[in-house]
């Protein structure tokens, strides 16, 4: 449960136009989306995908490191990794299972398979795209427990995108489709009141000394 009065003061030292910042963002932010990747071995890919989905608003990101275990590479990522929040797993058996209980569908994203075309897929329903490593692709595990394929149309001689180019491409399409539509994909109220605390705490430098003394005060 949030303290809403312990909220607003922790907001207090916050300026205006931050305040304001975080209301805006807030408002655009979703789950009704997210996004797995599948034990992708250059970090910057892994970065580039967070810093996409913090510019369309997903707040959540799923990252599988079955095999290659790394630090996300802040430099990349642009402090994305701040405002989005990351989901790691040690195995995909895992991942899906957890995203599969909250409602998602597994759509497998891949060039080789005509099940759907991004402009036919159906954004109305919950989903978390699946991209995998940069040679190999997905696993056979996620293919196995996929729900539904998606490519997006090629129409020169490569057969393939780097995944975060991939990711970037398919989140702008789905989300402006989302945003259009009258599906209620905000965060529910408690979630933004568990944002603005969590944001509160990355911003606020003496976070824990202002805490410390509100309780102490109270």
């Amino acid at each position: 449960m949030i303290d809403l009065k312990l909220l607003e003061h922790l907001e207090s030292y916050l300026t205006a136009s931050r305040k304001l910042r975080f209301k805006k963002v807030l408002s655009e932010r979703t789950k009704h989306f997210t996004v797995a990747t599948e034990d992708v071995y250059q970090l910057h890919n892994t970065s580039a995908v967070i810093r996409s989905c913090d510019v369309f608003g997903i707040q959540e990101v799923n990252i599988v490191e079955e095999q290659n275990t790394k630090r996300i590479d802040r430099e990349i990522a642009m402090g994305a990794q701040k405002w989005v929040d990351l989901n790691r797993y040690h195995s995909v058996k895992q991942c899906v299972s957890e995203l599969k209980q909250k409602g998602y569908q597994i759509v497998a994203t891949t060039p080789h398979n005509e099940d759907c075309n991004l402009q036919d897929f159906d954004f109305t329903k919950k989903s978390c795209f699946f991209f995998g490593r940069e040679t190999e692709g997905l696993s056979d595990e996620v293919i196995n427990t996929a729900d539904c394929f998606l490519k997006i149309p090629m129409y020169g001689f490569t057969e393939s995108l780097n995944i975060s180019v991939s990711a970037a491409i398919i989140l702008q399409h789905v989300t402006s489709k989302l945003r259009q539509s009258d599906i209620d994909w905000k965060l529910t109220e408690l979630e933004v009141f568990e944002k603005r605390f969590d944001w509160c705490k990355k911003t606020i430098k003496s976070f824990d000394e202002i805490l410390e003394r509100y309780h102490n005060d109270k």
